[in-house]
C-alpha cells in the first residue's frame, strides 16, 4: 500500500487520487467517512467504551509539485514550485503532468554553456520541462497552463530495510492511519486526510473545526540530517533511531504533557523512539493547535533523507515504531492525556 500511496499524483490542491486511494480503504475500516469541501477526507472510527472523549490523528495527503506557468513557442513548459523545493535537485529529473499524466524531463542549459554560471545550481527560472513538443501549438495538445506536475519516482526497497520513493512526506504518515484505522480502541477516533499542508496547511484548520478534538496527533515525516559531513550536534533525526517525537518548531509548540505520554508509551514499551532535535519548518500542527479556543496537539514523525526530492529515504524500522508507539498510546496510556 505504501507503494500505491507514494506512487500516486497528488501535489498540494491535486489530491483527488491520493484521497480515492485512501477512501476506497477506509470505507471498510470505519463506522463514518466523509469529504468536506476543503478535500480533507475525515472517517470515524468508534471506540469500544463509548466514550465521549476524541482523538485526531492526521497526516497530509499532498505533496510538494509544480504548476505550469507557460509555455515557449518551442514549445517547453515554463513552471513554478508548489511547496518547498530545493533547485539543486531538479536538473534531469523525470516529471508527470496533470489528469492526462503526460510525461516530461526537467532541463537546465547544458554545463559547457554557462560559462562563470556552470558551478552554480540552476534557480527555477532558468529551467524547463521537455515533453517532446514540436512547438507551443503541439505542446499545448497535451497540457493546459495551470496543470500540477509530480516527480516520477518508482518506490523501492534497498539496503537495510530501507524504502525510497517520492512524496514519502506525507505518504507514510496516510500509510501508519490506515494501519491503524484496522484496529478498534477504546475512545473515538478520528483519521483524518489532510490537503494542501506543503502551501500553508490549509486543509488542518477546517477539518479541526468539523471535527473538534480533545486531543490532536500530527502523524508526519521529517528531515533527517545524518549524511556524511553533517556534525551530529546538528541532526534533527536519525534514521533507525525510531519515531521522532517534537517539541518546537516555527509553527507551534507540542504539548508538554501529550508529548511526554508518547515519549512514555514508547520507552514502556521498549519502542525505539527519539526528539526531534531542531526546531525550523512546521506542519499541520501550526493550524491545529490553534483552532476555536486551542486544541491540545502533538507531532510525531518518520525520519526522511532527501525529503521533498524524487528519491526521499525513510526507514521501515521508524514506520513501524511510529504505528507501535500510537497504537499503544490509543490503546492505553490516552487516558494520562485527559488530565490537563
Amino acid at each position: 500500500m505504501l507503494k500505491i500511496l507514494s506512487e500516486a499524483f497528488g501535489v498540494s490542491g491535486a489530491e483527488d487520487e491520493v484521497r480515492e486511494i485512501i477512501k476506497n480503504e477506509m470505507l471498510s475500516l470505519c463506522d463514518n467517512v466523509e469529504t468536506d469541501s476543503m478535500g480533507n477526507l475525515i472517517c470515524l472510527k468508534k471506540g469500544t467504551k463509548g466514550y465521549c472523549n476524541t482523538i485526531m490523528l492526521t497526516a497530509h495527503m499532498d505533496e510538494v509539485g509544480f504548476i505550469i506557468s507557460g509555455v515557449t513557442k518551442e514549445g517547453y513548459l515554463r513552471f513554478k514550485t508548489v511547496g518547498g523545493i530545493d533547485p539543486r535537485v531538479l536538473s534531469a529529473k523525470k516529471v508527470i503532468i496533470g489528469k492526462n499524466k503526460t510525461v516530461g524531463c526537467i532541463g537546465d542549459k547544458p554545463p559547457h554553456l554557462e560559462g562563470k554560471k556552470k558551478d552554480k545550481a540552476a534557480s527555477v527560472k532558468d529551467l524547463y520541462i521537455d515533453i517532446g513538443a514540436k512547438d507551443d501549438d503541439d505542446a499545448l495538445k497535451y497540457i493546459s497552463i495551470g496543470d500540477f506536475a509530480c516527480f516520477d519516482s518508482e518506490y523501492k526497497e534497498f539496503g537495510d530495510i530501507l524504502i525510497k520513493g517520492k512524496a514519502l512526506d506525507d505518504r507514510i504518515g496516510c500509510f501508519i492511519l490506515l494501519d491503524l484505522a484496522k484496529n478498534r480502541y477504546p475512545h473515538d477516533v478520528y483519521f483524518v486526510f489532510t490537503v494542501q499542508e506543503e502551501i500553508g496547511c490549509r486543509g488542518a484548520g477546517v477539518a479541526t473545526y468539523s471535527v473538534k478534538p480533545d486531543i490532536a496527533i500530527v502523524v508526519e515525516a521529517t528531515t533527517c540530517s545524518d549524511v556524511p559531513e553533517t556534525d551530529e550536534a546538528g541532526f534533527s533525526t536519525k534514521l533507525r533511531g525510531g519515531g521522532a517525537i517534537s517539541i518546537l518548531d516555527r509553527s507551534s509548540y507540542s504539548a508538554p504533557d501529550l508529548r511526554n505520554v508518547l515519549y512514555k508509551a514508547a520507552v514502556s514499551n521498549g519502542i525505539k523512539v527519539q526528539y526531534k532535535q531542531t526546531t525550523f519548518g512546521g506542519n499541520d500542527a501550526g493550524a491545529i493547535h490553534l483552532t476555536e479556543t486551542g486544541i491540545k496537539t502533538a507531532v510525531i514523525s518518520v525520519p526522511c533523507r532527501y525529503i521533498h526530492s524524487p528519491s526521499c529515504v525513510a526507514s521501515i524500522g521508524d514506520i513501524n515504531s511510529v504505528y507501535d508507539i500510537l497504537d499503544n498510546f490509543l490503546k492505553g496510556e490516552v487516558n494520562e492525556a485527559w488530565s490537563f
